[in-house]
């Protein structure tokens, strides 16, 4: 072979090698970029909506990360929405930005759809105001890590050094170790410790920041399921141009999206829908229910405080009486308990705790055989008797409960008027025991103001079990478990680690006094071991109380929680008693900065179970996996319900609202059911009364296919008959989509399939009408109606002159009082003007409407009372039985005195009236009326006890003046409450019925935030931190030039000028001109005013603008104009109405 071929030869072969040698290099790199290559799928949706102040910048921002998505190859979305929080939206992103968002922005509900994603794995980006953004949400300060508290003024925006904490996060590699720039720099409070700092702000290089060497200025952390990252940077538009925080904020996002996978809403971690629980009505119109518990087969006793004990048997989905037990009612008292013995098959039988009738102030606690649905009343064993004070309400108390190793605990009240202070009642004079809470609460040898433990014995007695308050009798009584408690009116027990929970209702003062100490706090306290919870002397998280004299009217030091004391001459226990426990969570009427979900306005803690999934076996219907060891809590007034998140040694994490879309009644008492979902009370709107909203409810969760939820309703539901009614049931929804069937049954016989039908009740009746709806899967919801047919209810109306909104100082309120009623006539003719009750009430902010309340149940109870008036002046019993002088039979004063308070006293009365008897008061016969019905009887009888000694609060007439005097000068927020009623004499064999109005008349000032539209315009809350000259907490209103609000339904009777309270400062706000219409913004004018902004005003100044004279209720719309359109008006924060002179 030549050496010619033999080269060719060789270069062939190299070639050939060099080929595989390549085409390994390619596939080699091809694979390399394959595995390395970025596989995240970023979806970003950019959130901007603001509820408070405005960036200008947020455009700039939006357009810079549409920018960034071109460049990195991620979708954008921007929006300023919150309907956008739900499952079905927020799926498709893995990445949300809150952009200089600013207050509240979004709802109960979108909240939840928030936290729900972010434990789906979600990233969430934090730019600026993002920490300005949701101050009473609690989670979203955890998320966000810190929430903003003010910045430098004059100017805002400055230079500063940014430090380079931590270089090595994507974020912030690219920065020089000392990055200076020009923001507007924000300092914070409520730095969550577990952030991890990515970059500090130098204090030293500008003025204005109160961090101090620890500010951070972007921070970074794994958060509950998800990711969260922000910064402090992105004020300005300039911002948005600067590379380096574009390549911060680039860093945030990638880190935020992680491994760039949708969110999971499998996770565990994830609070369910809140589509998958629904509230099953099982019965209403209850007469103020107290407490329940499960029986075998998940039958529910519950007993109402009038003294009935019903019984919801489950296969038959019915409630039934046991029985009407006999009970002393008056005051707060009644039937107040009830706890099933845990070892009910063997014991059969249940605890109650009540107040028996008669003379004896007490309350006991009684263990009952029950058996075959019915109470052996013989069985009673009275276990033990808490002695009380009957002389004034309030604070009973009375809630049961059974603990592990069947331990059982007694809430019992401090027994003490609040009418007296809204503080500590402790009034030592003599004869003022009922106003002196350290009788009972404070003292040692009293059960009252107290929990009890005690394990109760076969035999009906008790013994004391171990790690109660005190093991020497000489300290105080055994059986105190907790002591200091004012009004623990619900309890639970921790079924595994045998803790004690309850809501302690608090005392109603709204403000801290000098003279008196803290105002007043409702407590969800924890018992880990027994202890002193600091009552009378301490309130809330052990705020103290002054030791106040009484006789002397001088205030005296501050009691000390470390060493409380107790000198009260009512005292019969020790006097140095143990330290004061500090509670779980506390509020007060205001919004609370320490737990600011819960709210503000009226108040009544209540606590409720905790939830373990392994106490209950797996199905669909047990809760969720997600409220495994949560405390569900609940307030009885502001109608939320927690879930309370507690450590391993249970001690307080965090809360969150329960199902917020979901409307309680006055929830009363809740449980679990064997099944693990909850049954429950609620007590309804109206106190000290049956409601119709007073229900025993099933909460129940489906984990597979939701159950449809159902709404029905009418156009009526009382009226003469014929009555025609047309019910609806177009709210009904299947969360799935799936299609419904639907039945209603009218209660008398008929039924219809329709969605939407319409029915005539022919004859008299009280009917129960139940709409159940049903889907492919058999899955059934219902809702059920009360439909009155035979008697009409009266139509009332409070005619009066004058403004109908607001009161001014020693104001006439002339009115006169007008009913009709289709039965009984009219006025004059056939009503009688004393069967109406007129009453007024003067109700500062924080007074606790209980005392109103019963005097108004009292004056409507006398109202009733007048129908039996009316059949006993038309019957024989007159002639035997005068009103206040004894004649041949007692007199009616003297037989309301001897059954006063014993309700058990009526059913034996009205058998003794129909039937006749003797030997109660004499050897004269009382002869019978077998022409009375047991219904009439009952209301002679109710007639005759309702006029005891004790007598009523004495209500208004009809007609006449009432002079506005009662407030004090200094109060601004107080109410004027008139309320008439009147009780018709009944129809048709129909029960009378009662027409209700209230006209509610205050004080002449709103807040300028509560506005029902704005345009150009924003709101801002203002704190002392921020501007330490406000008098408290409040929302003010910057209308931008040509900005506007408008006030719905303002009435401007008798109103001659408005005064506009406004916060000033010369370099933020222009102030301009003010304009008022009425009824539209380019309506009537009728006033107009100039605001003045000197170079030395900052502070509040008032603006008085006289308005031409205009009568009734109209919109007010008020419209600026800026003196300098490029900056805000003024920071409006009140709108004053002036009474014409």
């Amino acid at each position: 072979m030549t050496q010619k071929k033999l080269f060719l030869l060789y270069f062939i072969q190299m070639k050939k090698r060099y080929i595989i040698l390549l085409t390994l290099v390619v596939l080699l790199a091809a694979a390399y970029f394959w595995f390395t290559r970025d596989t995240r799928e970023i979806n970003v949706l950019v959130f901007s909506k603001t509820a408070a102040f405005r960036h200008e910048s947020i455009a700039a921002g939006k357009a810079a990360i549409l920018a960034l998505g071109k460049q990195h190859g991620f979708s954008v979305d921007t929006t300023e929405n919150s309907e956008v929080f739900n499952e079905k939206s927020l799926r498709k992103y893995n990445v949300i930005v809150f952009l200089n968002t600013t207050g509240n922005v979004l709802d109960d509900a979108q909240q939840l759809e928030m936290n729900r994603w972010v434990q789906a794995g979600g990233g969430f980006v934090g730019i600026h105001a993002a920490a300005d953004t949701e101050y009473e949400w609690p989670w979203y300060g955890e998320l966000v890590g810190a929430y903003f508290n003010g910045h430098p003024n004059d100017p805002n925006v400055r230079d500063a050094v940014v430090k380079v904490v931590d270089k090595n996060h994507g974020s912030t590699k690219h920065l020089p170790a000392e990055w200076k720039r020009t923001d507007e720099w924000y300092n914070y409070k409520d730095i969550r410790p577990e952030i991890n700092v990515l970059l500090n702000l130098d204090e030293k290089s500008y003025e204005g920041g109160t961090n101090g060497d620890n500010h951070p200025i972007a921070w970074y952390r794994d958060f509950d399921g998800g990711r969260t990252w922000y910064t402090g940077l992105g004020h300005t538009n300039e911002m948005y141009s600067d590379p380096e925080f574009i390549q911060l904020l680039w860093g945030g996002i990638e880190y935020a999206a992680g491994p760039g996978v949708p969110v999971d809403y499998n996770n565990s971690r994830v609070a369910p829908e809140e589509n998958r629980f629904q509230k099953v009505v099982l019965e209403f119109n209850l007469n103020e229910p107290m407490e329940l518990d499960m029986l075998p087969g998940e039958d529910v006793l519950f007993v109402e405080r009038r003294g009935d004990i019903k019984l919801y048997k489950k296969a038959e989905n019915k409630v039934k009486l046991v029985t009407k037990f006999p009970v002393f009612s008056d005051l707060e008292d009644g039937l107040l308990g009830l706890a099933v013995d845990p070892d009910y098959e063997k014991i059969i039988g249940f605890t109650c705790s009540y107040s028996p009738v008669g003379n004896e102030a007490v309350q006991r606690l009684s263990r009952f055989v029950f058996r075959g649905d019915s109470l052996e009343r013989a069985s009673e064993k009275i276990v033990l008797t808490v002695n009380t004070q009957r002389e004034q309400c309030c604070h009973s108390g009375g809630s049961v409960e059974f603990g592990p190793d069947r331990l059982l605990y007694l809430s019992v009240g401090d027994n003490t008027s609040p009418r007296e202070t809204g503080y500590g009642p402790m009034d030592e004079r003599p004869g003022k025991s009922p106003w002196d809470a350290q009788k009972s609460s404070a003292n040692t040898n009293d059960l009252r103001g107290k929990i009890l433990r005690i394990k109760p014995e076969d035999d009906g007695t008790y013994s004391i079990p171990q790690g109660n308050l005190f093991t020497d009798a000489k300290q105080g009584r055994p059986e105190i478990y907790v002591m200091g408690a004012r009004n623990p009116f619900r309890i639970s027990i921790d079924q595994k680690t045998g803790f004690l929970y309850w809501g302690d209702v608090g005392p109603d003062a709204g403000k801290d006094s000098v003279g008196f100490g803290s105002k007043g706090y409702d407590e969800l306290n924890q018992a880990k071991k027994a202890g002193n919870y600091g009552w009378p002397y301490f309130i809330g998280n052990n705020f103290p109380y002054n030791d106040y004299d009484y006789a002397t009217n001088k205030s005296g030091p501050l009691y000390d929680p470390k060493k409380p004391v107790n000198n009260s001459p009512n005292n019969t226990g020790a006097k140095e008693l143990p330290e004061a426990m500090p509670p779980l969570y506390y509020y007060p009427y205001t919004p609370s900065s320490e737990f600011p979900l819960v709210g503000e306005g009226g108040r009544n803690a209540m606590a409720g179970p905790v939830f373990y999934k392994d106490r209950f076996p797996e199905s669909t219907r047990r809760f969720p996996d997600y409220y495994d060891k949560k405390l569900f809590t609940y307030d009885w007034m502001r109608g939320w319900v927690m879930a309370v998140t507690l450590d391993d040694k249970g001690d307080y994490v965090r809360m969150e609202r329960f199902l917020p879309s979901m409307m309680f009644n006055n929830l009363v008492d809740v449980v679990f059911s064997p099944a693990g979902d909850i049954y429950a009370l609620e007590y309804g709107t109206n106190w000290f009364s049956q409601n119709m909203d007073a229900r025993l409810i099933h909460l129940t969760y489906s984990s597979a296919n939701r159950v449809p939820v159902a709404s029905a309703h009418a156009d009526k539901t009382i009226g003469k008959t014929p009555l025609t009614v047309k019910f609806n049931g177009d709210a009904t929804v299947d969360p799935d989509g799936d299609d419904l069937k639907y039945e209603w049954n009218f209660g008398d016989g008929e039924t219809s399939a329709e969605k939407n039908p319409v029915h005539e009740y022919k004859k008299p009746g009280e009917y129960k009408v139940s709409f159940s709806v049903s889907d492919p899967s058999g899955e059934k919801a219902s809702k059920e109606l009360l439909v009155i047919a035979g008697n009409d209810l009266p139509e009332l109306e409070i005619n009066f002159t004058g403004n109908r909104k607001f009161y001014w100082d020693n104001m006439k309120f002339d009115y006169s009082v007008q009913v009709r009623d289709s039965e009984d006539g009219s006025m004059g003719n056939g009503i009688d003007p004393k069967a109406i009750t007129f009453t007024a009430d003067y109700l500062a902010r924080g007074k606790d409407v209980t005392e109103v309340i019963q005097g108004h149940q009292a004056n409507m109870e006398a109202s009733a009372n007048l129908v039996g008036k009316t059949l006993y002046e038309n019957s024989d019993c007159k002639s035997c039985h005068h009103a206040t002088e004894k004649s041949v039979g007692p007199s009616i004063k003297q037989i309301a005195d001897k059954y006063a308070g014993n309700e058990a006293a009526v059913k034996v009365l009205i058998e003794k009236v129909i039937k006749g008897g003797s030997g109660v008061w004499g050897d004269l016969m009382m002869s019978p009326h077998p022409q009375l019905s047991t219904d009439d009887t009952e209301k002679m009888i109710r007639y005759m006890l309702s006029m005891n000694s004790k007598g009523v609060q004495a209500g208004l007439p009809y007609q006449g003046s009432y002079t506005l005097n009662k407030h004090k000068p200094t109060e601004k927020e107080g109410t004027y409450i008139f309320t008439a009623s009147y009780t018709d004499k009944g129809a048709n064999g129909i029960k009378p019925l009662t027409a209700t109005k209230v006209i509610a008349l205050s004080y002449p000032l709103i807040g300028a935030d509560q506005f029902s539209e704005k345009k150009k315009a924003q709101t801002f809350k203002v704190t002392k931190d921020i501007f330490p000259a406000v008098e408290k907490e409040m929302t003010i209103v910057l209308p931008n030039h040509e900005g506007l609000m408008r006030y719905k339904d303002i009435d401007l009777t008798s109103v001659g000028q408005i005064k506009i309270g406004a916060a000033v400062a010369p370099n933020y706000f222009s102030g301009g001109t003010i304009d008022i219409f009425i009824d539209d913004e380019n309506g009537k004018k009728i006033g107009s005013g100039v605001l003045s902004i000197g170079l030395t005003d900052l502070g509040f100044k008032e603006l008085p603008i006289p308005i031409s004279e205009v009568t009734g209720s109209h919109d007010l719309i008020v419209k600026v104009n800026c003196t300098d359109p490029s900056k805000m008006f003024g920071g409006i924060a009140t709108l004053e109405f002036i009474k014409r002179k």
